[in-house]
């Protein structure tokens, strides 16, 4: 099991293909993508490569954080990720991940938080049908009708689907395809819609729900650190 890569949403665009046919498109950018530790089975229980990306400022960090990233040599990240990983899908700390990590054609899962709508009716936020448009209904067309029935249930039951704070949730969607990738300038291309606004942090991982393709580099395609040359362990020794 491979690890997954932390992004930064840019937007939407088109890529067009040989025959003229247009393809919407997400592009995600790698904002310095680094590993900033690992956690084994000896000391955590469990494996997984904790990753940075982004820059901070150390002013106003505390410092258990500060010395976090001092032990590792690396500058302080705007946002810390951990994937979960096999022992021989670990990747040295200080390495730099880069956009072809994920091969053209493979599909991934992505993570983010969706854009906030604020205050919404039931209607907007649950896709209720709403009251009547006449026969005794005045005002209230778009209210969502009774909520707690008569002497059974004769109460109002947790979690109903209510009025309320709408957005700013934690959305993964499944088997976008990887349309293309720029490893100078550091993007990935993904065929369709990625939840978040703009700017916003996004986790990327091999999908779930489909096979990895052969030619995907194990563990990964990363820069270590003095800029050297690119490394793929696996897929070199092959």
């Amino acid at each position: 099991m491979r690890s997954g890569v932390i992004a930064q949403k840019v937007g939407m665009t088109r890529v067009f293909t040989e025959a003229g046919e247009h393809i919407p498109v997400t592009v995600l950018k790698l904002g310095n993508c680094q590993v900033v530790g690992h956690r084994t089975k000896e000391k955590n229980g469990y494996v997984a490569l904790q990753l940075g990306a982004g820059s901070r400022k150390t002013v106003y960090m505390p410092k258990a954080e500060r010395g976090q990233f001092a032990v590792a040599k690396i500058e302080p990240k705007r946002n810390v990720e951990e994937f979960r990983v096999s022992e021989d899908g670990l990747i040295p700390v200080g390495a730099e991940i880069q956009a072809d990590h994920f091969v053209v054609g493979q599909f991934v899962d992505v993570t983010g938080t969706s854009v906030g709508k604020g205050f919404a009716g039931g209607m907007k936020r649950w896709n209720f049908g709403g009251l009547r448009a006449t026969h005794g209904v005045s005002v209230s067309h778009r209210s969502i009708g009774s909520t707690g029935g008569r002497q059974d249930p004769g109460k109002t039951w947790k979690n109903k689907k209510m009025p309320g704070h709408m957005g700013v949730d934690r959305i993964t969607t499944l088997n976008l395809r990887v349309v293309q990738t720029d490893v100078e300038r550091g993007l990935i291309l993904v065929e369709g819609a990625v939840p978040g606004s703009k700017g916003g942090w996004i986790r990327v991982r091999d999908a779930v729900k489909k096979p990895l393709p052969k030619e995907a580099p194990k563990p990964g395609k990363f820069r270590v650190a003095g800029g050297e040359a690119e490394a793929s362990a696996q897929q070199e020794g092959a």
